[in-house]
């Protein structure tokens, strides 16, 4: 676990990050003079359609889908593109992590993800 200082705006917060592999969380406690944090609006995952594959295609961060290059049924090769996103102001690429064949994909363009999010999923 690391324990950082963040000042934001000029109000100044204690933060602590603990690595738990999959996902990190960072539970953030105002400093004495800092205000209180706004609590962020819950995301909602987007929902999938189709048939699950055996193979998750997940979201490294999140982001925003502008494209999407593979169609459920297409076959795909290790590292070919099967859609791309913006985050931080920056297109993306999520491509197949092994051959396979694209069994559903769970977004859509325009929909927005969290980090870890099943983008589509591979046979």
């Amino acid at each position: 676990m690391k324990s950082y200082t963040i000042t934001v705006n000029g109000n100044v917060y204690d933060v602590t990050v603990e690595e738990t592999g999959s996902t990190a969380s960072a539970p953030v406690r105002p400093a004495a003079k800092a205000a209180p944090a706004a609590k962020a609006a819950p995301a909602s995952a987007p929902a999938a359609s189709g048939a699950e594959g055996s193979i998750k295609v997940t979201a490294p961060m999140p982001g925003k889908v502008l494209s999407i290059s593979a169609n459920p049924g297409q076959a795909v090769k290790k590292g070919e593109t099967i859609l791309v996103f913006e985050a931080m102001k920056m297109e993306n690429s999520v491509v197949a992590p092994e051959d396979g064949t694209v069994a559903n994909i769970a977004v859509a363009i325009g929909d927005s993800f969290e980090a870890g999010a099943t983008l589509a999923s591979l046979n």
